[in-house]
């Protein structure tokens, strides 16, 4: 399921910031972090937010140092204005997957095929 989220956020139709596409097209395998874990865990692409984050996570930050972190409205910085700095890129592993920015329609035709193909691979039952 966390593979559909990025893969629809990365599409020439998403509401996404331009930067934040880029930014799933370009992760890799190792390209996110599951931090705030006191707070909310959330898994984000490495960016000087979430490093910021983790940092604060792994030298042992309360919850409240964590929510005060987090602040008001960092997923909006981050994926919808785009703020490498100060926003959240919220995005699984599966980021790594997506490699390109393509129509909406073209991933649900994608997904269709597959279906199809996946179907054909079962074994018919009779009767």
């Amino acid at each position: 399921m966390h593979f559909f989220r990025a893969r629809f956020a990365a599409t020439v139709e998403s509401s996404g910031h331009e930067v934040f596409k880029q930014k799933i097209i370009e992760a890799d395998d190792g390209g996110t972090v599951l931090t705030l874990k006191k707070v909310a865990p959330v898994r984000l692409i490495k960016t000087p937010f979430a490093l910021r984050a983790l940092d604060a996570e792994s030298t042992g930050a309360t919850k409240e140092a964590q929510m005060e972190l987090l602040g008001r409205k960092r997923e909006m910085k981050g994926m919808f204005e785009g703020n490498l700095e100060e926003g959240e890129f919220e995005a699984g592993q599966s980021s790594g997957l997506v490699k390109e920015i393509i129509p909406a329609s073209e991933v649900v035709h994608s997904l269709v095929r597959e279906m199809d193909a996946a179907l054909d691979r079962l074994p018919r039952m009779s009767g």
